[in-house]
């Protein structure tokens, strides 16, 4: 009897020691969740800033700063961090992920912006970048026409169809280049696509000419491509942004505010240091760049300003483009300057400051 008693208080203290281990384990997981959700880790809390942004590719000041993790440093100062999400060919397909919730912030340029605010104002404009002026920088953009086209000017393409990206700079620099020349827009055919399928009608011959813009344009200049005139060459108003929704500004805009600095450090890097921020992640494949397109990308990159804090002085820009688009039809309403300009610099608390390496 006695054996079996001292068994029975055994076997009683071993079930009360595995409970007692048991709560502590999911206390200590409670606790551990707690703590990340406080530092904004994955599992994240309400209140924990996370900026969002596409895939930043092989080049440039965010693909630098993705692969040396100065933006989860940066963040991870004001209790915020950053996801990268996927690629996307234009800034109307970024938009789509952000509807989708997968990206927050984004870079793109006022006349898309504008197309978009014009069915939603969950997104503001926060930075700005002043346009290249100096005429020796590579071009960014251009309307290009096959090498043996008949079309030798802008006034040639009446009756043509023109590839434009809708609601975009393309649409936007056509009809300006329309307007400049004296042409009804209803004379040209607009064709409205994306970078990726205007490529493929430009090169398949099913349009007479595309405004080719970004990457796309010295991609199809080295395929022989004749250009007949660049954006640089018209009364262009519309200046390179970067927007994002109204409530990641609004409720954490001193995060934002790390995440501009953080990109306007870079960008002056760039400027004086170009061959550091092409082919960052990949030297052969096919988003690395060699011989003449590495050196166009270098020229840019030396004559690119940097980005700025949006102001209600840039509502000036804004106007422009909506008056462009107003007067043909693109928008359907008027889009106060004022509704989408956010002041960043006014917002943002001071934040925490550091060299980038």
């Amino acid at each position: 009897m006695r054996g079996y008693a001292t068994m029975s208080i055994f076997r009683h203290r071993s079930r009360v020691l595995a409970a007692a281990a048991a709560a502590a384990a999911l206390l200590g997981l409670t606790s551990a969740c707690g703590d990340e959700a406080k530092a904004g880790g994955s599992r994240g809390g309400s209140g924990s800033a996370v900026i969002k942004l596409k895939n930043p590719g092989n080049a440039g000041p965010l693909a630098y700063a993705k692969r040396e993790k100065i933006l989860e440093r940066r963040l991870k100062a004001v209790g915020a961090r950053v996801e990268w999400g996927g690629s996307y060919a234009s800034f109307t397909a970024t938009i789509d992920a952000v509807r989708a919730g997968s990206v927050n912030a984004l870079e793109g340029a006022i006349s898309p912006a504008l197309g978009y605010l014009a069915n939603s104002r969950d997104i503001k404009i926060f930075s700005v970048t002043d346009p290249v002026t100096d005429r020796t920088a590579p071009p960014r953009d251009g309307l290009v026409v096959p090498a043996k086209s008949p079309v030798r000017s802008v006034k040639d393409l009446e009756g043509k169809q023109v590839a434009v990206n809708k609601g975009g700079r393309g649409e936007y620099l056509l009809l300006l280049a329309l307007r400049q020349n004296g042409i009804p827009a209803d004379k040209v055919k607009r064709v409205y696509l994306n970078p990726v399928q205007g490529a493929s009608a430009f090169a398949t011959g099913k349009v007479d000419a595309w405004w080719a813009i970004v990457d796309a344009y010295p991609e199809v200049v080295a395929k022989g491509a004749r250009v007949l005139l660049n954006g640089r060459d018209l009364p262009d108003r519309d200046l390179n942004i970067w927007a994002a929704r109204t409530e990641l500004l609004n409720k954490h805009p001193e995060a934002v505010k790390v995440f501009l600095d953080t990109l306007r450090e870079l960008t002056e890097q760039e400027k004086r240091s170009p061959e550091r921020f092409q082919n960052v992640f990949l030297q052969k494949g096919p988003t690395a760049v060699s011989g003449a397109r590495l050196q166009d990308n270098l020229a840019k990159a030396r004559f690119e300003n940097v980005p700025r804090y949006a102001g209600a002085e840039d509502g000036k820009y804004i106007d422009d483009v909506a008056g462009v688009f107003r007067q043909y039809g693109v928008l359907p309403a008027a889009i106060p300057a004022a509704e989408v300009i956010f002041d960043l610099r006014g917002a943002a608390s001071p934040a925490p400051s550091g060299r980038a390496s």
